[in-house]
C-alpha cells in the first residue's frame, strides 16, 4: 500500500475497512475544480511572497493547470487510498512534477482548504440557483399575464373563500420566490469570505498575503478568526435553510397543482411531456412532477436537519464529523436546481380550464363578504352585517340555493337595508373588481404587480 502523504508519524498502514470508512473522495471529488483553483491561487501567493521559490511556484501552477484540464475532460481516475480530493490532487501533482509538489501545502491545512473549496462551490451554485429562480419567475409572470382576467375561487382552509383572479394567485408565488432569491443573495454575502490562510486552526507562521489570494479567487473579504474559519459551517446551514424554504414554496404550489388537476376540480391540464401513466390503469395521467417536487422537499428539509444536528455538539475547532457536511449540501443543490427546472417546464406548458374555474368561483356563497361590505356602506356596523349575511347563508343552505339564486325579497328578509340592485354587487366579476386597494385582486392591481415584476426580472 502506498505511503500516506501524512504518514511520517505512523508505523502501520491504515486498515482497509478504516480506509473505506474514512474516505471522502467518492463524493468530494465533485470539488476538484474548485480545489485546484484554490491551490493555484495559493501557489502564486507563496511564490510572490518568497515563501517558496518563484520558479517552483510556476511549476506547481503549470502542473495544477494540467490536472485541471484533465479534471474538466473527465480523464482523472481517483484513488480511494488517497482519501479525499485534496490528497488526490496532491498525489497527481507529485506524479506530474515530482518532489516540488511537496511545497504546495506550505502555510495551509486541509481544514482551511476544504472550507475554501466549499465556499467556491457554493458561490457558483448560489448564482446558478438564483438564475433558475428567475427563470421560474418569468414563467409565472407570463402565465399571470396570459390569465390575468381568469376568475377562480380563492380558498382558506381549502374551503371557498372569495373570488380571485388567476393572475393574482400565480403572482403570489412570484413574491414568494422573490424572497427566496433575496435569501440566497443575502446568504452569498456570508459565503463570500476566504478562510484559506487559517491553517489547521491557529493560523500560520509564514508571512502570507491572504488578500492577494482572496482577490485572485474573487472573494469579497478574508475571515477574521482562524478557529472560526475552520470550525463552523453556518454558511452551509444558511444555504440549506434558504433552499428548504424554496422547496416548501414549491411543495405548496405542487399541492395546489395536484388538487387542481384532479377530476373533481379540473382547473388545470398538465402537458403529456410532464406527466406519466399507470402500469395497470390505461386511462391514468398522473402529475408526477408535482408529486415528486412535493416529496423531494422532505429530502432538503432532512439535509438541513442533518447538518444542524451534525454541528450541535462539536467542540472547537475542526472535527472529522464535518466531513459529513458535503453529501447533504450536494444533495440539496442537485434537488433544488432540478426541481426549479422541471417545475418551470410543468407550469409553462400547463393549460387552465377557464370556464370550470369561473363556474366554481361563484359557488359556495363566495361573495357573501361583498354583501356584508355592501351593508356596511349603508351604515350598518360590520358585525351586524356579518350576522345578517350569515343568517342569509344559512337560509341558502337549508333551501339549496346560492346567493345569486335569491330574489330581492329573500335578501331583504335578512338584510333589510340592502339596496334593490344589490345583486349586481354579488357577481364574481364585481367582487374581484371591488378589491382595488394596493395588493388586492382587482385587475388593475394584478397588472401593476406584473409590470413591477417584469422590471425586477
Amino acid at each position: 500500500m502506498a505511503k500516506k502523504l501524512w504518514g511520517g508519524r505512523f508505523s502501520k498502514s491504515t486498515d482497509k475497512a478504516v480506509e473505506a470508512f474514512t474516505e471522502s473522495i467518492s463524493f468530494d471529488s465533485r470539488l476538484i475544480e474548485h480545489d485546484i483553483k484554490g491551490s493555484i491561487a495559493h501557489a502564486k501567493m507563496l511564490g510572490k511572497c518568497g515563501i517558496i521559490p518563484e520558479d517552483d511556484a510556476r511549476k506547481i501552477v503549470q502542473g495544477l493547470r494540467s490536472i485541471l484540464d484533465d479534471a474538466i475532460s473527465g480523464s482523472i481516475k481517483f484513488d480511494a487510498s488517497a482519501e479525499d480530493v485534496h490528497m488526490n490532487v496532491e498525489k497527481l501533482l507529485f506524479e506530474k512534477i515530482g518532489d516540488i509538489a511537496g511545497r504546495l501545502h506550505t502555510a495551509r491545512s486541509r481544514n482551511d482548504q476544504v472550507c475554501t473549496d466549499i465556499r467556491l462551490f457554493l458561490k457558483d451554485e448560489i448564482t446558478r440557483t438564483v438564475g433558475l429562480i428567475r427563470d421560474l419567475q418569468k414563467v409565472l409572470v407570463d402565465q399571470a399575464e396570459k390569465n390575468a382576467e381568469v376568475i377562480l375561487p380563492g380558498y382558506t382552509h381549502l374551503q371557498h373563500a372569495q373570488p380571485v383572479l388567476l393572475g393574482h394567485h400565480l403572482m403570489a408565488y412570484f413574491w414568494m420566490l422573490e424572497r427566496d432569491k433575496g435569501r440566497m443573495l443575502d446568504c452569498l454575502k456570508r459565503v463570500d469570505v476566504l478562510p484559506l490562510g487559517s491553517g489547521a486552526l491557529a493560523g500560520t507562521t509564514f508571512s502570507i498575503d491572504r488578500k492577494m489570494v482572496a482577490q485572485s479567487l474573487g472573494f469579497a473579504a478574508v475571515s477574521d478568526n482562524s478557529m472560526d474559519s475552520v470550525a463552523d459551517r453556518d454558511f452551509i446551514s444558511e444555504f440549506l435553510s434558504a433552499a428548504a424554504i424554496i422547496m416548501v414554496h414549491l411543495s405548496r404550489f405542487s399541492e395546489e397543482i395536484i388538487i387542481w388537476n384532479t377530476s373533481e376540480f379540473k382547473f388545470v391540464d398538465l402537458d403529456d411531456s410532464v406527466t406519466t401513466g399507470s402500469s395497470i390503469m390505461p386511462q391514468k395521467k398522473n402529475p408526477d412532477v408535482a408529486e415528486l417536487v412535493r416529496g423531494k422537499s422532505a429530502r432538503v428539509i432532512g439535509d438541513l436537519m442533518s447538518l444542524l444536528t451534525l454541528q450541535k455538539g462539536l467542540p472547537m475547532a475542526y472535527n472529522r464529523d464535518l466531513q459529513e457536511d458535503k453529501e447533504p449540501l450536494f444533495d440539496t443543490v442537485d434537488t433544488v436546481q432540478l426541481s426549479l427546472t422541471v417545475f418551470a417546464l410543468m407550469l409553462e406548458t400547463a393549460k387552465f380550464n377557464v370556464p370550470r374555474m369561473h363556474a366554481a368561483a361563484g359557488e359556495a356563497y363566495s361573495t357573501a363578504t361583498d354583501l356584508a361590505d355592501h351593508l356596511v356602506r349603508k351604515g350598518i356596523p360590520f358585525r351586524s352585517a356579518h350576522e345578517q349575511v350569515g343568517s342569509l347563508v344559512a337560509y341558502c343552505v337549508e333551501n339549496n340555493k346560492e346567493l345569486f339564486d335569491l330574489t330581492i325579497d329573500e335578501i331583504h328578509r335578512f338584510a333589510p337595508e340592502s339596496a334593490d340592485d344589490v345583486a349586481s354587487a354579488l357577481t364574481v366579476e364585481a367582487s374581484v373588481a371591488a378589491r382595488s386597494a394596493t395588493g388586492g385582486t382587482a385587475l388593475s392591481e394584478v397588472k401593476r404587480q406584473i409590470e413591477k415584476a417584469r422590471e425586477m426580472i
